[in-house]
């Protein structure tokens, strides 16, 4: 896939795809500069080949910039993106450890298990159709029975899946040995959760990150030959969740955002993503038995604007954010968007109907993830986070991008103004949208070229005039970008 030969004086062009289930989305962007040359957009080609969207996203982007790409980066969420299994040893410990971790992985959380596995936990585990299982339990130096009879009954009779295991590190060489005794694939990684109140999510998140590369993107047979497993780096939400933290933190000689929250509205999911400076007194005063992790995305897998458009509705009336006489006219409206996915309106009742939604989702897409679930609420427990110290919030997301300037305030209006919801709002937030796309091109740049991705971030996300909160979304113009 490399156009070969086109670098000029150092300069590289280089395409950053993030094929979605619906949408192929490309921005060609300059390195080391971080220029962003140009970006385009085509429905993915999931039907024959995904190589076939993304070479008419490459053609597109290169025309628009004048000059091939030298090399292209992708990363993907088509096929259902990643679906993990978390086995641990109890609920409210490992397990809830491995739940947060993997869903910070990019990974939808399909499964959650705690203690050890009985038929019908297996059973339970193998209807939940994961790409990987996290397999976890144990402090280091503390209890190893559980994960050990774990790891022998998912060798006789689990899924066929890789497993990464990140439990007891005391054992962890007896579990791998036990699961490839039985043929199945076992990657070893630290501990999640080494000791109580220390979480620890890189090592893991990085293994999960190299078997979805590795093992589940070519087993989804989006495309012939392999050549596209050969191109993705990462799960499109693991991309975009570094492309956050990289903003917040900065790289080189760009300075970063400090406290940011990113919430992506789309047609299946509303993603939250939230970076944010540990405060030291609150750390010491509130110590979780699983601590608060600072860099934390959630997924709400009941909330988008086209396959889950019903849910938003379910969930808007639930949050009590709808009339009786509004919610059954929108329920209509959910209803024939799920049932036609790539539908795009042509007129404003269209256009309003879908920044409604996006709205609905918005607001309680961030209720959930600041407030934070309590036991019993899904099973595994999530420590709520104050976001008053949040200083810029970005919504992206295709309904975004394509609205115009009054239905964007709109949409984003509760990110900063939602007083009812029972969570601590940004108080001084600018608001912003990504326009133009960059924050997963960021994601795929960041481990090669994080000052390139740093002043790519923040040429398209730095407020301009660091606008009030009330004030509309800045230097974010409407694009040709479909709305999902």
């Amino acid at each position: 896939m490399s156009a070969g030969g086109n670098i000029v004086s150092g300069d590289a062009a280089l395409l950053c795809v993030d094929v979605g289930s619906t949408w192929t989305k490309a921005a060609l962007v300059e390195v080391p500069s971080g220029r962003l040359l140009a970006t385009a957009s085509t429905p993915t080609t999931l039907a024959s080949d995904v190589l076939e969207g993304l070479e008419d996203v490459r053609a597109s982007a290169e025309a628009a910039a004048g000059r091939a790409a030298d090399d292209v980066l992708a990363c993907s969420s088509a096929g259902g993106g990643l679906r993990l299994a978390v086995v641990g040893y109890e609920r409210v410990v490992t397990a809830e450890a491995g739940a947060r971790v993997g869903v910070s992985a990019g990974a939808r959380v399909v499964h959650v298990s705690a203690g050890p596995l009985d038929a019908l936990g297996l059973s339970r585990l193998r209807e939940a159709r994961p790409d990987v299982v996290l397999l976890v339990g144990g402090t280091d130096g503390g209890n190893a029975d559980v994960l050990l009879h774990n790891a022998k009954r998912l060798a006789e009779r689990g899924p066929r899946v890789p497993y990464v295991v990140a439990g007891n590190t005391d054992v962890r060489e007896e579990v791998c040995a036990t699961l490839g005794a039985g043929r199945r694939t076992a990657i070893p990684t630290a501990n999640v959760l080494p000791r109580i109140g220390i979480l620890d999510p890189m090592p893991a998140r990085l293994a999960i990150r190299e078997v979805f590369v590795r093992h589940v993107i070519g087993g989804k047979k989006l495309s012939r030959g392999g050549r596209f497993a050969r191109l993705v780096r990462a799960a499109t939400p693991d991309a975009v969740l570094t492309a956050v933290e990289l903003f917040a933190d900065g790289a080189g000689e760009v300075a970063g955002a400090r406290d940011v929250v990113v919430v992506d509205v789309g047609g299946a999911t509303t993603d939250v993503y939230s970076v944010l400076t540990p405060d030291p007194e609150e750390s010491a005063l509130h110590r979780e038995v699983v601590e608060v992790l600072w860099r934390e995305r959630t997924v709400e897998g009941d909330l988008g604007v086209r396959w889950n458009a019903p849910g938003v509705v379910a969930a808007a009336v639930a949050e009590r954010l709808l009339e009786p006489a509004d919610t059954a006219r929108l329920e209509v409206v959910a209803a024939a968007r799920a049932a036609d996915p790539g539908w795009v309106p042509v007129d404003d009742e269209g256009r309003d109907d879908d920044a409604t939604l996006a709205r609905l989702a918005m607001t309680v897409a961030l209720r959930r993830h600041a407030r934070g679930v309590e036991p019993g609420e899904g099973g595994v427990r999530r420590p709520a986070k104050d976001l008053r110290p949040v200083r810029l919030v970005v919504g992206s997301g295709g309904v975004l991008r394509h609205a115009d300037a009054a239905r964007r305030t709109a949409v984003l209006e509760p990110a900063t103004h939602d007083l009812a919801g029972g969570w601590k709002v940004p108080s001084r937030a600018a608001v912003v949208v990504d326009g133009r796309y960059v924050l997963a091109a960021a994601g795929l740049l960041a481990p090669d070229h994080p000052e390139a991705a740093a002043r790519l971030l923040a040429a398209q996300l730095t407020p301009t005039n660091s606008p009030p909160t009330n004030s509309p979304p800045t230097n974010s113009p409407p694009t040709n970008s479909p709305p999902t």
